[in-house]
């Protein structure tokens, strides 16, 4: 079980005083109130999509049953807590990316995506905070994902990708503005994460 420390406890009590979240589904809401926790932005409470809170129940439960994690940063992995997620950035060589990239090809992080598709198969949760183009690579493929968590952040790219996803009719958390990351998208997977605890 997790332990949750009084600082977290006391940052939650702050968030729930400056935005009302009570209204929200259980998950949706753990989802938003842990992605404002990180973030210290209560305009995400306006700003995230989630495609239905019976997704974020099944992403939750695929977790439970062991589903991977699939992250597009490393910086991304090293926010989710609870397990050890897969991603392959360093295994794709960065000249060969820069190469392709040149050409028309995929980037680097676009290509991890393929890499671990490969690897992993349909039934991950994905979750893409920094690279637009591994959003929109996922995107490309058929994934079939538990999960896809798409918050990617940038001013190339990053709102166009969010909006094909929320389009795909996937299941998914995205948000509206070019604001994302790591530290939200790792949030995201967390709250399900931890919801498993409650």
């Amino acid at each position: 079980m997790r332990v949750v420390h009084p600082i977290e406890t006391l940052s939650y009590e702050i968030l729930r005083s400056r935005v009302d979240t009570a209204h929200l589904p259980p998950l949706t809401r753990a989802v938003v109130e842990r992605v404002i926790h990180s973030s210290a932005d209560v305009g995400y409470l306006d700003d995230l999509v989630v495609s239905a809170e019976e997704h974020l129940r099944a992403a939750a439960a695929a977790l439970r049953a062991g589903a991977p994690v699939v992250t597009d940063a490393e910086m991304v992995a090293a926010g989710i807590t609870s397990v050890t997620p897969i991603c392959r950035v360093r295994h794709v060589a960065p000249h060969a990316a820069a190469h392709a990239a040149g050409h028309g090809g995929l980037t680097r992080s676009a290509a991890a995506i393929r890499l671990a598709y490969d690897e992993v198969g349909p039934g991950a949760v994905w979750a893409v905070g920094n690279a637009p183009t591994a959003l929109e690579q996922l995107l490309r493929l058929d994934a079939r994902p538990a999960l896809v968590v798409g918050l990617p952040v940038g001013f190339v790219g990053a709102v166009e990708s969010k909006q094909a996803l929320r389009e795909s009719g996937l299941p998914a958390v995205s948000n509206v503005s070019e604001k994302g990351g790591s530290a939200v998208a790792a949030a995201a997977v967390n709250a399900l994460l931890y919801a498993e605890d409650s």
